[in-house]
């Protein structure tokens, strides 16, 4: 199929299955689609099952494996749901919380990795820098599938804030931290030899230089904006500056998500206060939502059907379950020490561990790192146990997540002077 006719199918399947979860269902949206898109994936399964001769599960699988998930996300889709996410956070909420984000964006993001690597190599007998790969790609949490649940739940606005903004840094600081340890895990020529200096040069590289590429695309495009008063065209320099701005931080070879989440602050706080009028900010603000909705369906119906791109095999399988634990043991430490680092300063509400730890959900963004990996023996292991959290987390945790904060309290966080 072209281009065109996949995202027509993906489309109208979103749509289809939208439909049916608003009607039936009644879940949040991106999740009720998820489930459907299993519930869907799962029955061509069993019909392959009962009816061998149809071979329709064959023909889905490989049409699957045409959709180049990983591709589709990393290199089109994420740019534009991270910046439409951070659109919508301001700059003075984050400014609040800067501290205790910037420590589980970078800190959190480590300890995790090394948590779920050793644990994971010592369940499976993986190689331990490979296991420490898949706790670079488990270990953040994704802003898609964050904010998803934070649009539905009714928290309190400080919890909200540090929810969000860790999980729009600390998926960029994660995808780093990935890239370095798959170029020491997966050596090429070139790589060979590559030690921990260079990794450690890779990765200040990649996050210094996505946060400067996108405050001055942003503060660049701001400036332009308050020369314009067309709310139409402005709309359209906001798409192109998430589109342009994301591949050129690829060509520059600095994080790219990074980049979005900070051109999307600049231009979500400062370049509506002053650099738009009222019509277009309301245009703007319209414009993203409605791509965030759409993409956001598109893209959990996508995950849906990636069941087909893996390999349930029983060992596959235990191993994923017990993923489960490991990956909320690592969440629950790397938003613990934090937390304890500066209780002596602030003040935290009794329910900020728990429901940050709870809310920490895994989405698209480690499904399509684990299908980047380079092939190897490890790699289908890795796909399929990255797939179980993530509909693990999505489903349960995200369906969960809203009656454990009611259940431990809405008490906001209270900073002591």
């Amino acid at each position: 199929m072209s281009l065109l006719q996949i995202a027509s199918l993906l489309i109208v399947l979103a749509g289809v299955f939208g439909t049916i979860n608003y009607l039936f269902l009644r879940l949040p949206s991106s999740i009720g689609i998820l489930v459907v898109a299993l519930f869907a994936s799962f029955a061509i399964i069993a019909t392959d099952a009962i009816f061998p001769s149809l071979t329709v599960e064959e023909e889905v699988r490989a049409q699957v494996l045409k959709l180049e998930f990983s591709e589709a996300l990393l290199e089109g889709m994420l740019g534009l749901l991270l910046f439409a996410g951070a659109l919508h956070v301001k700059l003075s909420d984050l400014r609040n919380f800067w501290l205790v984000i910037f420590l589980m964006a970078t800190f959190g993001v480590g300890i995790s990795t090394a948590i779920v690597g050793f644990g994971f190599s010592w369940i499976t007998g993986m190689p331990l820098m490979i296991a420490l790969v898949f706790g670079a790609l488990i270990s953040p949490t994704d802003p898609v599938a964050v904010l998803g649940v934070l649009r539905e739940a009714d928290l309190p606005k400080s919890l909200e804030t540090k929810i969000a903004g860790e999980s729009l840094f600390n998926d960029g600081v994660g995808y780093v931290v990935f890239l370095v340890l798959v170029g020491l895990a997966f050596p090429t020529g070139e790589q060979h030899g590559a030690g921990l200096a260079d990794a450690a040069l890779l990765f200040v590289k990649e996050v210094l230089g996505g946060v400067v590429l996108g405050l001055v695309l942003g503060w660049l495009t701001f400036r332009v904006m308050r020369l314009i008063d067309d709310y139409s065209l402005e709309v359209l320099i906001t798409l192109g500056l998430a589109f342009g701005g994301y591949e050129l931080a690829v060509s520059l070879h600095v994080s790219a998500p990074i980049m979005a989440v900070c051109a999307g602050l600049l231009i979500g706080d400062i370049g509506a206060k002053h650099g738009m009028s009222e019509e277009t900010r309301q245009y703007v603000d319209a414009f993203w939502k409605l791509v965030d909705e759409i993409l956001n369906a598109v893209l959990f119906l996508m995950i849906g059907f990636e069941v087909f791109a893996i390999e349930l095999e029983t060992d596959f399988l235990v191993s994923g379950f017990m993923a489960i634990g490991l990956a909320l043991l690592a969440r629950l430490v790397a938003i613990s020490i934090p937390v304890l680092i500066l209780k002596p300063f602030r003040t935290f509400s009794k329910g900020v561990i728990p429901i940050m730890t709870w809310g920490g959900l895994k989405g698209g963004i480690s499904v399509a790192l684990a299908l980047s990996l380079p092939e190897s023996e490890w790699k289908p292991l890795i796909l399929t146990v990255t797939y179980i959290v993530v509909i693990f987390s999505t489903i349960v945790q995200g369906l969960t997540v809203t009656r454990l904060a009611e259940r431990v309290g809405r008490a906001p966080e209270l900073p002591r002077n």
